[in-house]
């Protein structure tokens, strides 16, 4: 695996949402979804309103692989469970991000069912890499 970049975390940080699309047990890729991302230090998190009985967070558990594009980045992921101890600040980081939206709308992605459907989005060496390439390591 390897880092985010500082550009990559500062744009796709400031984006309003984030579209993911998983990877599906065939290596197929599911129809992107869009979600709100928020940065909690060097990290990037999403969740599920649903928690983990929505479609899209079910989809990202049988390979925890997929791809996001946010902020005019594009990169592949691995869907990664967040730290749970954790939760409290990433709440922060959502109360903040979204505080022009009603309490209704942020406390969705608030709720215990919510939390426990946390992701950190860790990011990929592409899968069309070429050696040399700074995006290429080998790792899947």
């Amino acid at each position: 695996m390897s880092a985010w970049t500082s550009d990559e975390l500062n744009k796709i940080g400031a984006a309003e949402e984030v579209r993911i699309a998983s990877r599906r047990r065939d290596g197929t890729m599911r129809s992107p979804v869009t979600v709100w991302v928020v940065r909690q230090g060097d990290d990037l998190y999403v969740r599920s309103v649903k928690g983990p009985t929505g479609a899209w967070f079910r989809g990202t558990q049988q390979r925890r692989e997929g791809r996001i594009q946010a902020g005019g980045v594009g990169r592949d992921v691995t869907f990664a469970d967040a730290d749970r101890t954790l939760s409290d600040e990433i709440d922060r980081a959502y109360r903040t991000k979204y505080r022009r939206y009603s309490a209704n709308i942020v406390n969705s992605v608030l709720t215990p069912q919510a939390r426990s459907a946390t992701l950190r989005l860790v990011p990929r060496e592409s899968a069309g890499a070429t050696p040399g390439h700074p995006a290429s390591s080998g790792r899947r």
